[in-house]
Parts: structure tokens; sequence; C-alpha cells
């Protein structure tokens, strides 16, 4: 942390200790704090930067922890976070053990509600606020929705339920038209024109039967001390209109504000980063992006669509070529699923690229609109697995064992990047059903894309290395850490690797080889053993009587950490000593 003459101050109630005029002074020693902290690591900078004011305003005019703020989405909480007690712990921020990049309720009771997706603020200090009301308490329940959470659809059926309650919330929406990439949508064209002229007849909120305030200057603390105080006095449903600047105080911050979302290290005094580029292999995400743009260039039929993620999904490449076949639909994956088996049933050939953490949202939609009616919708299921830093509102491990259970939807884990490459290849050929295939985020082992695809063996796995006791069945990325370690354990010969592949179709021909050949049988996924792929080995091997030990290698009942991906995997004892601790284990138990 830097020094400052602030440094005393640890909570909002010392803040109020503060004369009014020294505030402006606090906040820009407030955002100096969130600079130098965020330039030694990884974290979500713009968004904080935004709304320190904001942060300051609210904890200095109302009761906190006893009102209730919650934050959506959550990493515009970065201030939050250091007046509420934790600025000595920043150096730990979204590292293993530390506090995590989000507000969590274990951690602090200013952190009222956890909020790591987006649109969920609103619904949840409206749930607050009538219970509240029903045990005759008086308090004030405040939603600050930004980085585009407000063009949610969980966050309109907040508001429309809102406007019909006498309940004492107050949303702030904060405008800074940007998400992680820029604002799209009809509701963000509205707000321009609102922040232009303001309309003589009833706004948008104001039909909703919300007292609508603004649109007011964020980065102004005298205004906002202001409104909020006459807000105080105002009961029943409310919004406040905020303009801010994400990224504001780093000038260059303020005009890359995708980069600088979450731009990693940093120097604190100009924002130059530190080796962009010190990477020479390509990111899946940039394999995934640029397959398609190269199918769709000689397949007319091939459209995709993004849930407010273009940049991190690769997809910005072509959204610029073909910005008709490429669309952005905002943070709305309900929608996108749906629109994407609309196109679907029309004969297009639609990719909806979504995080596996994002498509939880959308899960009657894959099963009503798409596999009950069987459209040709491929899901490209990004950031499957461990996510890192994010922690447990971002890992993609659930995806395998939702999806697996839906009749129609068969599921892919290529083992690498050019298996990925050959999979949307085969895939853009035509397919009999919906298809999921799911990658991991981070670097992959190309350096550049193939444009020599290969059509995939449908439902088919392979051996990968031959053996004589022990069967390891991989699916996904994690057949890599699997090969590198049996290259170097003693009894190397005893074990044989097969790369899976498909969790749906399963290869039931290679494994009934495997299970009549071998005395054990090892299943790693990156995902939840309860309904995972492992639990497909066992469902196959009690279907078929099969009496060997099966021992599953994902991961257990329980929400993972954030954390480094790496530490994280070694916890779960998927790094190289990890597996070959298993390894040697399960074997003894065989003689």
């Amino acid at each position: 942390m830097s020094k400052n003459r602030f440094a005393s101050i640890q909570n909002p109630k010392e803040l109020r200790k503060l004369p009014k005029k020294e505030l402006s002074d606090f906040a820009a020693a407030l955002r100096k704090d969130i600079i130098h902290a965020l330039a030694k690591g990884e974290g979500h900078l713009g968004s904080s930067l935004g709304t320190v004011e904001l942060t300051v305003a609210l904890h200095y005019c109302f009761d906190t922890p006893k009102d209730v703020l919650i934050w959506d989405v959550g990493h515009q909480a970065y201030g939050h976070k250091m007046l509420t007690g934790r600025k000595t712990a920043f150096s730990t921020l979204r590292q293993q053990g530390g506090i995590s990049g989000f507000p969590k309720r274990e951690e602090s009771p200013y952190d009222t509600f956890g909020t790591g997706h987006a649109g969920t603020a609103i619904s949840a200090a409206l749930g607050m606020a009538l219970s509240s009301s029903l045990k005759g308490e008086n308090k004030q329940h405040i939603a600050v929705v930004g980085d585009a959470s407000i063009a949610n659809g969980m966050a309109f059926e907040a508001l429309n339920h809102l406007g019909t309650t006498l309940a004492n919330v107050l949303v702030i929406l904060n405008d800074n038209t940007m998400g992680i990439d820029p604002s799209v949508g009809a509701l963000k064209n509205y707000f321009e024109t609102v922040k232009n002229e303001r309309p003589a007849t009833p706004n948008f909120f104001e039909s909703l039967n919300l007292n609508y305030s603004g649109p007011i200057d964020g980065h102004n603390i005298d205004t906002l001390l202001q409104v909020f105080e006459q807000q105080k006095n105002i009961q029943g449903p409310r919004i406040i209109h905020l303009v801010t600047t994400k990224g504001k105080g780093l000038p260059i911050a303020e005009n890359e504000q995708v980069t600088y979302h979450a731009p990693g290290k940093f120097d604190p005094l100009t924002g130059k980063l530190s080796n962009p580029h010190e990477h020479q292999k390509l990111k899946y995400q940039d394999i995934l992006g640029q397959t398609l743009l190269h199918l769709a260039k000689t397949n007319e039929k091939i459209i995709a669509l993004t849930p407010a993620m273009p940049t991190g999904s690769g997809l910005v490449k072509m959204m610029e070529v073909f910005p008709s076949r490429c669309i952005d639909v905002g943070i709305a994956e309900q929608h996108a699923v749906t629109l994407a088996s609309g196109m679907a049933a029309e004969g297009m050939i639609p990719f909806c690229v979504i995080y596996s953490t994002f498509l939880q949202r959308a899960y009657d939609q894959v099963i009503h609109d798409v596999a009950l009616q069987n459209l040709g919708v491929v899901f490209c299921i990004d950031r499957a697995g461990i996510v890192g830093h994010d922690g447990p509102t971002h890992h993609g491990v659930f995806d395998i064992a939702f999806l697996r259970c839906i009749p129609n939807l068969e599921i892919a884990t290529p083992k690498d990047a050019q298996t990925l490459q050959n999979l949307l290849y085969t895939a853009q050929l035509g397919i009999k059903h919906p298809l999921a295939i799911r990658y991991p985020r981070g670097f992959s082992e190309l350096t550049k894309i193939t444009t020599q695809f290969e059509k995939v063996a449908w439902g088919k796995g392979q051996l990968l290395k031959n053996g004589d006791t022990l069967a390891i069945l991989s699916f996904g990325t994690i057949a890599k850490v699997i090969s590198d370690t049996l290259e170097h354990i003693k009894n190397t010969k005893a074990v044989a690797h097969y790369d899976m592949c498909f969790v749906k179709p399963l290869d039931r021909e290679l494994l009934h080889s495997i299970f009549k050949r071998f005395k054990a049988i090892m299943v790693f996924e990156e995902g939840v053993n309860s309904g995972g792929a492992g639990s497909a080995i066992l469902e196959f091997a009690a279907l078929e009587k099969y009496h060997i030990p099966i021992q599953l290698e994902g991961i257990p009942d329980q929400f993972v950490s954030h954390g480094k991906t790496s530490l994280i995997h070694q916890e779960l004892g998927w790094d190289t000593h990890g597996i070959s601790k298993k390894i040697s284990l399960l074997l003894n138990k065989t003689k």
C-alpha cells in the first residue's frame, strides 16, 4: 500500500469521523492504494477505479453494515474491501488462502451477499428488504449495479417485481458503458439518450414505479453526498443513475478499458503492462476464435454467439470480419442459448461460445430449447475446469455433470488444441445432435493454428500409452500432465493411458476391452466426481457387471477456493507428484 495520511482509517466508522471537505482527498488516496496493490498482481482494476468516489460516499452516508450494501458485479468492490478492514490483507487478493476477488459473506460482515455473476444484486436486496420489513426492521438496502449488469434478464425480472412493492430498496445504476467489453443493446443506446437530454415524459424506470434520480456525476463526492442524504429520507423503491468512467484516475486505463479491466502486473505510475506479449503459444481462446473464423470463410452457415465475452472468448477478429455472423448478445446467457436454437432450427450452424460457469445460467434453455428439439447447436464451453484466481464463482467444474444427464446432447473433451480444432471442423460438417466441446483457460501447445484438419472418429477414445496392470482414463487436457508423469515413474510399464475424449457417447467397445484386460482403473477429469465422466464409467461398470477397482480423480463434493491454477491442481493431486503418488498407491492395492 502507498503511504498516506489516511492510512489509519480501516473501516467506515473511522471514515465517518472525517469532515466532508477531506473526503475527496481520501478518495484520491484510496484510488492510489488500489492502483499500487493491483500493479503487483492480477485483479480487476478498471471497474474498481471507477467506483472509488461512490464507495466512499456510500460508506460515509449510510450505516453499513447495518444498512445492506450489495455490489453487482463484485469486481467493482475493491475499494469497498479496502475500506472495510482488509487493506493490509490486499497483498493476498485472489491468492490461495488470501482474500477473495469478490464480496464473500464469510470474509466480512460488510460483504452482505456474495456476488460473482452479474445481475443478482437487485433480487437479493429485494429479498433482504422484504424480510427486514417482516421483522419490523428499519434499514436501507442498496444494490450497486454496474459493468452492464443492468442488461441481464434477472435484473429486469427483479426491477419488474421491485416496482410493485413498497420495499426500501435503493438501486444505484453505475453506468460506465462497459462490461468487460463495451456494452451492447438497445438499453445502452437508451442510457446514452437519457444522459444527453433527459426526456420530459416518464423514463423507463419511472414507468416501472421506481423513484428516479439522475443522471449524476459519479465522481463528484459532494453531489453524491447530497443525493444520498436525500435518498435516506425517501421510502420505497428508487434508482439513482450515476455516470462513471471505468479506469478513472489512471489515464491509460481510461483510454484502454478492455485491456485494463484485469491487466495483470503493470507500472503503477504509467500503467505500462509488464511483459504483455511474453508468451509465444496461443491461448485456447485464440485457437477457438481463429479456427471458427477460418471455417466461417468457407462455410456460410457458421454463426458465433457470445454473451458479453468477445475478447475473453477470442472472437473479436471474427466480429470485425463477419459482424452479422458473430454476435455479442450482452450479459444474457438464456437468450444466447435460445437464440442459437432458433438459428439451428433454420439450418444454420450456431457455435454458442460461453464460459462454463455462465452456461449454468441457461440450463433450462439447454434442455427445453436445444436438446428436447435435438437442434444442432455447438456449445463451445470456455474456461472448463479450474480457472484460478477468480475462484468458486468462476471455476468451470460442473458442466459435465449437469450436461451428461440431458438426452440427445453429446459431450467432447479434447486433450489438446489440435483435437479442439478437429472437433470444430467435424462439427461444422454437420452433427446429428447438440454438442458440447469443453476446453480450459490458458495457453495451448500451439504457436499458430493449423488449417489442415482431420475428421474426428466420433465417440472414440484412443490409447496413448500401453501398460499391463492399471488403466488411466483421462478426459480433457489433463492428459498432458498424465503423459508427462508416466514418462518418469519407475513402474511405467504397469500403467496404460487412454484419452477417452468423449464423455457422451462413451466408447463402449474400448471400455469393454479395458475392463477385461486391466486389474484397476483410474479416471481423471477437470470436473466434479458427482455425475461427471468418472460417474459415467462407474455406471458402465455396474451395468456390464465388471468388478475391478475404479478410482475417481475429479473434484470431491466441495467448492474449490481461489488461487493460482497450478497450486490448486497440486492441492487436488493433479500435478506430476500427486498423480505419481496416486498411481503408486493404487498399484500397491492390486498386488
